[in-house]
């Protein structure tokens, strides 16, 4: 890629939607040979020519959805650090699974390297919150909403807890200030 920023969406177009020829040679042109791909569900090592273990991750997830709805929401670079944030929002569905399909939205952090003046993938990372990526399971219906009481449960464990041990924050704060590590904020 010249372009990371505009390219990106092409690229991951075609890595999702387009024939398995087309996958192949969009992975040999855009990512490193020792590539690595990270996935809740999956991960791949840094080996010399990874990139035929990412090839068969794509083309598994073809066979398991072969139509995929898939949109481009934003992409962010962080030039410094030749890392691009794709926020995607898609919808897959699984083709031996009548009238089941599971739209999420996800965050892909795609770090890059310079090879031969174009920019490359060297790492795929794709962040689903929990609740999203537990969509996926078609054998778990209602996960998602399992997982939100969980969240919303922990976020009221905190609160209580937090009021409950309120005594003793103040007392770290007021009784030893030299003890308390933090930033204090103004």
């Amino acid at each position: 890629m010249d372009d990371p920023v505009t390219e990106i969406p092409g690229v991951i177009h075609a890595l999702t939607q387009s024939r398995p020829s087309v996958q192949r040679e969009t992975i040999e042109k855009y990512f490193t040979q020792d590539a690595t791909f990270i996935h809740p569900f999956c991960r791949t090592p840094r080996l010399q020519d990874s990139r035929w273990i990412i090839l068969a991750i794509y083309r598994w997830y073809k066979v398991l959805s072969p139509r995929i709805d898939l949109s481009i929401q934003s992409v962010g670079y962080d030039a410094p650090n030749l890392r691009l944030y794709v926020t995607v929002h898609q919808i897959f569905r699984l083709w031996f699974v009548p009238f089941y399909k599971a739209p999420v939205t996800l965050v892909t952090v795609l770090d890059l390297a310079k090879v031969e003046k174009k920019y490359r993938i060297q790492q795929q990372e794709d962040l689903y919150q929990t609740d999203k990526f537990i969509s996926f399971v078609p054998l778990f219906p209602g996960g998602s909403l399992v997982v939100m009481a969980c969240q919303y449960f922990a976020a009221l464990f905190c609160v209580v807890g937090a009021m409950v041990l309120r005594p003793f924050t103040w007392l770290a704060e007021n009784r030893y200030p030299g003890g308390w590590k933090g930033v204090a904020l103004e």
